[in-house]
């Protein structure tokens, strides 16, 4: 069963990889992009996709917002939230959307959700329900939900608790210059301190961050664009970011960000 798609993120270079990753699974086609929300609307609109890939965090109308909107119009198409949010919003998320997708995107998981979507379009074919009116819709009251979840977290975004010695630290955000993931612990490194933060994995910490801020360069290492000091060419086309502690650590960026940090950086 053939799909058509339409990809929301106000970041182009997070478009072009989402579309470049779903170019590479069959039966997949990606007839429109939007930037922001009153554009994806629009689009959506024109276009009737089946899947809609939509960002949360946008400038103007929210992913939320904009799905709010399709709840009251109607529509036909499922959405697939695109996100670095914490898990708690992730599991308020699942209550009707066909699937949800961790900032950077993995190929083997966005496989998984196209599938996920297929079976769930057909199921309604089959039923005469469409979209996400009922009965599998993204009701107001679970997108309520959602919306008190991530305003929490944006409150706690401003500073870290990690832990040094046998005391703990609270650091500010912007102080961090990267974090790293290693046996099963992520290790926090600032100017003046280097810690450990009791977060089980790179996910929940990006989740807590600013997403424009904090890059996921890697499937271990997430660096604070801020505090890059040189981008070293590697081999393959890669780069290694040296940074700016005291160390002048180096952060290899695996080859599916390689695009994004060039797009950004205009390299």
């Amino acid at each position: 069963m053939d799909l058509t798609a339409v990809v929301v993120d106000d970041e182009r270079p997070a478009r072009d990889e989402l579309g470049y990753l779903l170019g590479r699974i069959n039966g997949v086609d990606v007839v429109g992009q939007a930037e922001n929300g009153i554009d994806a609307l629009t689009a959506i609109d024109r276009l009737h996709p089946d899947v809609v890939f939509l960002d949360v965090q946008m400038p103007g109308l929210t992913g939320f917002e904009v799905a709010r909107r399709m709840l009251d119009s109607c529509a036909a198409s499922h959405i697939i939230f695109v996100t670095a949010y914490d898990q708690h919003a992730i599991e308020a998320f699942e209550v009707n959307a066909v699937d949800y997708l961790l900032k950077p995107v993995d190929q083997s998981r966005l496989e998984l959700a196209v599938d996920r979507a297929r079976k769930r379009i057909e199921a309604d074919r089959g039923t005469g329900a469409a979209g996400i009116g009922p009965p599998g819709s993204l009701m107001n009251a679970d997108l309520e939900r959602i919306i008190e979840l991530v305003a929490e977290r944006q409150t706690r975004r401003e500073r870290l608790a990690i832990k040094v010695g046998d005391k703990f630290l609270l650091v500010q955000a912007e102080e961090i210059v990267y974090a790293s993931l290693a046996d099963d612990s992520i290790t926090v490194v600032t100017n003046q301190h280097t810690g450990t933060s009791n977060y089980r994995t790179l996910d929940e910490l990006q989740a807590r961050l600013d997403g424009n801020v904090f890059w996921r360069v890697h499937r271990s290492h997430l660096v604070n664009i801020n505090k890059i000091k040189e981008i070293v060419p590697w081999f393959s086309r890669n780069y290694i970011l040296r940074m700016r502690d005291e160390k002048s650590s180096e952060i290899p960026v695996s080859r599916a960000q390689t695009r994004r940090l060039r797009e950004y950086l205009k390299l």
